[in-house]
């Protein structure tokens, strides 16, 4: 058996099923990664980031003067509005 003839049928299958597969995979993730976020949208979710860092501090600072101010305050129910005259 020649040895060309033995790699033909390989070579048939890699070129109808694994190259074009390969080549759309390839090309997709080139696309996805071009499609990566821009200088502009990172600034904005790092500020973002930062004005979250202060809020948490905020309300980890009320939540330690409402714990020093009334303990139990965790435990209390929520407040409804009672429904007015006419409604």
């Amino acid at each position: 058996m020649n040895f060309y003839t033995f790699l033909f049928v390989p070579m048939i299958v890699f070129l109808t099923f694994v190259a074009p597969v390969w080549i759309v995979m390839h090309y997709r993730s080139v696309n996805r990664s071009s499609q990566s976020l821009s200088e502009d949208e990172r600034g904005t979710i790092d500020s973002m980031l930062a004005t979250i860092d202060k809020l948490q501090d905020r309300i980890h600072a009320l939540e330690a003067l409402l714990d020093a101010d009334q303990p139990d305050w965790r435990g209390q129910q929520p407040h409804t509005p009672t429904k007015q005259a006419g409604e």
